[in-house]
């Protein structure tokens, strides 16, 4: 079985399918014309079309990861933790979800959740994945593995070898892992940008060492690559539905899982991915999709006026602008990425870069260097310290008994016609994972899209959009107390302290944009948790 599309009640201006066609897009695509985005994106391109070759250029990994495989087993060597984050680490860990295969994906600065993967040592091995080689959180999760592999009692040689790297040829991190003695180093193909690498060696190698046979999903794409370049082909009609919707006033996907575990259509995870790779890809220009990941066909804000609702794994839904994509995990990855391609080419823009991606990440850097801004809450209720800006909370009496409801409700009122919420939490997704909790309850009480991210992940993914798409976004960050923090071996900061920079990095962005932000610290998370889920209800 390959992809399959079908669609349900959804508008298709006949420009849009008439001038795809006209262009010849699928054959030209295919064929890596670089011209298809206009001239401003033809450098970019240049660079950023070897994911088309992927299904055949990356079965060159398969024996070698077989054999290393092979050779961790025999040394009992049995859980794998992957460090990365972004497009570095969620391809690895839907597969690994959708096969029911452990792995350890670690993509977070808090120092509860980095603390909680360093355990089982002496049977762990950690990918260590980075495609600019540069990126703060995977060196630190390096450096705090590296020094957690010494006091357990190896020697230099024995930690070096308990370390395979995935990153770009001739990138810092290429040169460390000769210099730490790696046990084995897989180097990337340099024209395959992040969001677009699932099947690289950034999606096959920790999903492989983990335990994966992932030749099926180079198969799978496969056969779907072999009919890429037909017009009305599966992933064109993806990319013209996506197209379609924007142009049609839907400028937000509501994507949900509809397949049922066990009959081979269910994909764990699958709308994290794809939450990535679109609104990473379309959210600049002022323009942009925003993908909205819900917990069922049923979650509050399925029905949004804005938003085209896609069913992965199953059909759509009848009644509903919806579109149903079906087919095996590797079809799904190629045909994506395929479909986000052409939507950047009925929307006008450049799907290969991230124009405004770092300005946060830079923010970071320099409140690491000077030192967080030293601000007062507005109030403090409970467990919960209140602070807002662009003018949030003007005028809200918070002195109430239900002053974080009353908080909320303002939050909710300031979201503009076909605006968003964006709720993100700089929290412990496993410890404080009720915290997730907040977008549906919260979407139960608005018209608007409610998303949910955690932080840092979500910078290197929806953060280009908070910052180059629309800007209609009100945001909800969460922060939270560190009860016992974790220094970054060799850095003058802890994880914690990294951790309270990213946040208010992000903050100082949305500030930038004078975009309406809510940020709540809870200084007891638990109970923190529970007074938001509260006020939230």
């Amino acid at each position: 079985m390959t992809l399959r599309v079908l669609s349900s009640g959804l508008e298709v201006p006949e420009v849009v399918r008439t001038q795809l066609a006209d262009d010849d897009v699928a054959a030209r695509l295919v064929g890596k014309d670089v011209t298809l985005w206009g001239p401003e994106a033809e450098a970019e391109a240049s660079v950023r079309l070897g994911w088309l070759d992927l299904p055949a250029t990356s079965r060159e990994l398969l024996a070698r990861l077989t054999g290393l495989r092979a050779e961790l087993a025999a040394e009992g060597l049995d859980r794998v933790v992957l460090a990365g984050i972004g497009g570095s680490s969620l391809a690895a860990g839907v597969v690994c979800r959708t096969a029911g295969v452990p792995l350890v994906v670690l993509d977070t600065t808090d120092p509860g959740q980095v603390a909680a993967a360093m355990t089982d040592l002496h049977r762990t091995v950690v990918v260590v994945s980075s495609k600019s080689g540069g990126t703060v959180e995977a060196d630190s999760h390096r450096r705090a593995f590296l020094a957690a592999f010494a006091e357990a009692g190896l020697d230099d040689t024995q930690v070096g070898r308990r370390f395979v790297v995935v990153t770009d040829p001739g990138s810092p991190l290429a040169e460390t892992a000769a210099a730490m003695g790696a046990r084995a180093v897989f180097l990337a193909d340099p024209h395959v940008g992040g969001r677009y690498s699932a099947l690289s060696a950034f999606g096959l190698v920790p999903a492989a060492l983990a335990g994966v046979d992932v030749t099926p999903l180079l198969d799978d794409a496969a056969d779907l690559a072999e009919h890429l370049a037909e017009p009305g082909n599966a992933a064109l009609e993806l990319g013209v539905a996506i197209g379609a919707g924007f142009r049609t006033g839907r400028d937000k996907i509501a994507l949900v899982d509809g397949g049922t575990r066990g009959d081979g259509t269910r994909i764990e995870g699958f709308g994290d991915w794809v939450e990535h790779l679109v609104a990473e890809s379309t959210g600049k220009q002022g323009r942009g999709v925003l993908p909205v990941v819900l917990e069922s066909v049923d979650a509050p804000g399925v029905a949004a006026p804005d938003a085209l609702l896609a069913v992965v794994g199953g059909g759509p839904v009848e009644g509903r602008p919806s579109v149903g994509v079906t087919g095996p995990l590797g079809a799904q990855f190629l045909g994506w990425e395929y479909a986000t391609a052409v939507a950047g080419r009925v929307l006008g823009i450049n799907p290969f870069d991230q124009p405004d991606g770092t300005g946060s990440r830079e923010d970071t850097a320099r409140i690491l260097d000077g030192g967080p801004p030293d601000k007062r809450p507005v109030t403090t209720l409970g467990a919960v310290r209140l602070h807002a800006s662009g003018g949030v909370l003007d005028g809200v009496d918070l002195s109430q008994t239900d002053g974080l409801t009353l908080a909320l409700d303002a939050l909710l009122a300031a979201v503009p016609p076909r605006g968003y919420l964006a709720v993100t939490a700089y929290l412990d997704r496993q410890a404080d994972a009720r915290a997730g909790e907040l977008r549906a309850a919260l979407a139960r009480r608005s018209r608007h899209a409610v998303t949910f991210g955690w932080g840092p992940r979500f910078l290197h993914s929806t953060g280009q959009y908070h910052a180059g798409g629309p800007q209609v976004g009100v945001h909800l960050q969460l922060t939270g107390a560190v009860a016992q923090d974790l220094p970054v071996p060799d850095r003058p900061y802890s994880f914690g302290t990294l951790q309270a920079a990213q946040a208010a990095g992000d903050r100082q962005a949305l500030a930038d944009r004078q975009r309406p932000l809510l940020h709540l610290h809870l200084t007891d998370r638990s109970a923190g948790i529970d007074q938001v889920l509260r006020a939230a209800a």
